[in-house]
């Protein structure tokens, strides 16, 4: 059965940085492209970063040079770090992994066969 628990998110100001970390198990991690997604109360979700099955990263250009996301597949464990977290980040975050070759960033999306973990929470104030 296939797991993704996520966890690093919380409250921080202007500037500041979080890393976000999504444990995952119950499938094989070579098999799925796997990433970040957010969503605020009333908007549209939006891919943040992810990786994709060949191991190229992306990202949605809101996030470049701030936001880098890894993974240590003997940790089973995807991270974003953040930095220069700003007000528009807050969000509730989600990891993600998808069987297609590419994950939905920025769409937002993945495939009927992906799976979701349950979210963390990032707030930035001001």
């Amino acid at each position: 059965q296939v797991h993704l628990v996520e966890s690093g998110g919380g409250s921080v100001q202007s500037g500041g940085s979080l890393r976000l970390s999504c444990v995952v198990s119950g499938f094989t991690v070579t098999d799925y492209s796997m990433g970040w997604f957010r969503h605020v109360l009333g908007g549209e979700r939006e891919g943040v970063a992810g990786i994709n099955r060949d191991g190229t990263t992306t990202y949605v250009d809101s996030v470049k040079g701030r936001f880098t996301v890894s993974q240590d597949n003997a940790k089973h464990t995807l991270y974003l770090q953040m930095n220069n977290l700003q007000p528009e980040d807050t969000a509730m975050y989600y990891c993600a992994i998808d069987p297609q070759a590419y994950i939905g960033v920025p769409a937002g999306r993945i495939s009927p066969s992906g799976y979701w973990g349950q979210g963390t929470q990032v707030t930035v104030s001001s």
